[in-house]
């Protein structure tokens, strides 16, 4: 699988489970699924001011029978924990996808510590985390992710490492 396609097959299982709103702050891993939601006639895309408004938003769209993606960075997941609480108290199905950054081949310190603390932080709010390290294992991990958070009801966050999506130089 090319370095592209992994990300049009992620893009087009999100769409053919029913995802239609896409929530995000720009990232360059979530480029590919960002360009399409923002052309995709079909979908809402909304670009966020900061990360934790696409969890109350992913709730919203539970309560309006929609079905919501956040797409965000490990350096975005520390600004989501306070309001994970909503997802958990309030029981409704999430799906975030996480670009990892901070661990393999990572050259920026300063995403080093929400890089490693980006899994204990999401267990402790009472968020499944599904790890795709490659591109052959992306495809079953989306699926599991869908399935567990729009049919089993739960939060679950699908985490791109950095060997899926590939270290920045610096």
């Amino acid at each position: 699988m090319s370095d592209i396609a992994w990300q049009n097959v992620m893009y087009d299982r999100l769409r053919g489970a029913g995802v239609s709103i896409f929530s995000f702050v720009p990232d360059g891993g979530h480029k590919l699924a960002i360009e399409r939601a923002v052309m995709d006639p079909d979908v809402t895309a909304v670009t966020l001011s900061t990360e934790e408004e696409g969890v109350a938003l992913a709730a919203g769209a539970h309560l309006g029978g929609g079905k919501s993606v956040l797409l965000i960075q490990s350096s975005g997941v520390g600004n989501c924990i306070n309001m994970l609480s909503l997802i958990g108290i309030g029981r409704f199905p999430f799906l975030a996808i996480v670009t990892m950054r901070g661990e393999y081949g990572e050259g920026n310190p300063w995403q080093i510590p929400m890089g490693q603390g980006s899994v204990p932080c999401l267990e402790a709010m009472g968020v499944t985390c599904i790890r795709a390290e490659t591109p052959q294992e992306l495809p079953q991990a989306v699926d599991a992710a869908l399935t567990m958070a729009f049919k089993a009801g739960i939060p679950v966050a699908l985490l791109l490492s950095q060997k899926l999506i590939g270290a920045k130089p610096f």
